[in-house]
């Protein structure tokens, strides 16, 4: 039987009688529905805040974990004046400390290749061709390198063709073509090639490959080699240095391990002394990079401050009825991680000589934070004089206390955090559990509604048939009134 509006037969309020047996039966159970999917809501929002307070965690331990962070060794330079800066410096974390006076005594250069005047054979203009007739290469090389590329010709082509083919080669490793006019008869226009290939012994060779005549004019040799031509007008040289009065030399503007596990590489001559020969030295000293270190550690106890903050924010037990728990108040999951945390952090580091975070100036304050204090409140120097200290005594024991693949602070407090934050991870297994704890609540929501309907069709077909038959005793009534009066 269809659904009807129920009540117009008998004049009795049924629809309404309906609609609260089905009230009175779906309040209850859609209120505990409500009240877990919020809770479920609440876990999954939860966690996935941990989750990504854990990874900017677990950012700072993965920069912590490596030698790279904590070994820094920092270049000084010291020039004779301050316009004048002939060399920038980087060191290893190999390094050793040490001060060195360095005076860059010449900058490594390409050669440089010039055409004859014009009265010498040159030529006259730019427009000039460099072939009489016929089609030609040229090879541009580098003998001690494997560096080359050629260069087709056509006849009639002129010096503007042959620098734009240069310069516009794709195979080009370095050669540069310009033309200079020389503004005089004598001198005419000059076609000028410079090679960013530096060192002594790289000149730049130009190949007539065809022998052709017209080409002599813009080469360094012919074919067979036999013949020369051009010559550098400059050669490629090394750069030059002295280091605590001896000679070094480089092929390039940069010296590697001259001095061990550093680097410098040259920009300009050192400053002329008043003699106007000798060459004033610089003084580069390679010390610990403190500072950087210094930033490394105190980000990582800010980091995990915030780390803390957001525990206690999800873990918060309200302490009135108006301020709701946190989101994981009473979660065994969360108070593991941390213990576990805490039980990393403190724990003894035989491998290095400081043995602890203690030593470094670490510790928690009454908040249970941790911090570098700047007020000694036990008799043992505050944090903040620790910490120097252990900067200045033990650089390299800091790294040691952080970094040891087997008891470091930063490595085993990443692998306990990966536990958690990786795809496979406890956190992502909680995830996927409360996510189909939601799917549950859908399903049975789904499940209520169709009972809930099924019961809705029951009561409306019982209360159809009560309207129907009260409806047909009023009528009967009706009838009888009728006929008696």
């Amino acid at each position: 039987m269809s659904i009807q509006s129920l009540g117009v037969g008998s004049g009795l309020d049924l629809e309404s009688l309906v609609g609260q047996l089905l009230e009175a039966e779906r309040k209850p159970k859609t209120d505990a529905l409500d009240s877990r999917e919020d809770n479920v809501e609440a876990e999954i929002s939860g966690l996935g805040k941990l989750k990504s307070k854990l990874e900017d965690f677990q950012e700072t331990l993965d920069n912590l974990r490596s030698d790279e962070s904590l070994k820094g060794r920092e270049p000084t330079i010291n020039n004779p004046s301050e316009g004048i800066e002939p060399f920038s410096a980087k060191a290893s974390n190999s390094a050793l400390e040490g001060d060195y006076n360095i005076a860059v005594t010449q900058l490594a250069s390409g050669s440089r290749i010039e055409t004859a005047d014009a009265i010498d054979g040159g030529f006259a203009s730019s427009a000039d061709t460099v072939l009489s007739a016929g089609t030609a290469s040229l090879t541009f090389k580098i003998d001690a390198t494997s560096d080359s590329f050629s260069i087709n010709l056509n006849a009639g082509d002129s010096l503007e063709d042959l620098r734009n083919a240069i310069n516009g080669s794709e195979n080009n490793f370095g050669v540069t073509a310009s033309i200079i006019d020389t503004g005089t008869a004598n001198g005419g226009a000059k076609l000028v090639f410079t090679s960013d290939t530096t060192g002594e012994g790289n000149d730049l060779v130009i190949v007539n490959d065809n022998d052709n005549a017209e080409l002599d004019r813009v080469a360094t040799t012919d074919s067979a080699e036999g013949a020369l031509y051009l010559v550098p007008v400059t050669s490629a040289q090394n750069a030059k240095a002295t280091i605590d009065g001896i000679d070094v030399e480089s092929q390039t503007n940069k010296f590697e391990n001259v001095i061990e596990n550093v680097s410098f590489e040259t920009s300009e001559l050192s400053e002329l002394d008043i003699d106007g020969i000798t060459f004033k030295t610089s003084k580069l000293s390679i010390g610990f990079d403190k500072e950087a270190v210094e930033e490394t550690i105190r980000e990582f106890v800010t980091n995990f401050n915030a780390l803390q903050a957001e525990i206690k924010l999800l873990t918060n037990y309200g302490e009135s009825e108006l301020e709701e728990d946190g989101a994981l108040a009473g979660d065994s999951l969360v108070r593991g991680i941390q213990t576990g945390i805490n039980n990393i952090l403190f724990s003894s580091v035989d491998s290095s000589n400081l043995g602890g975070l203690f030593q470094i100036g670490i510790e928690y304050n009454d908040q249970n934070e941790l911090e570098i204090s700047t007020n000694d409140r036990i008799g043992l120097g505050s944090g903040d004089d620790r910490l120097q200290d252990a900067l200045d005594d033990n650089f390299d024991e800091i790294a040691a206390l952080f970094t040891d693949e087997s008891q470091g602070i930063a490595v085993r407090l990443y692998d306990y955090v990966e536990e958690y934050t990786s795809y496979s991870g406890l956190l992502k297994s909680r995830e996927d559990t409360a996510k189909d704890q939601r799917e549950q609540i859908f399903d049975e929501r789904l499940m209520l509604e169709l009972r809930l309907a099924n019961t809705e069709q029951i009561l409306r077909d019982k209360y159809l048939n009560l309207d129907q038959t009260v409806a047909n005793l009023n009528s009967t009534g009706s009838a009888l009134l009728a006929a008696l009066g």
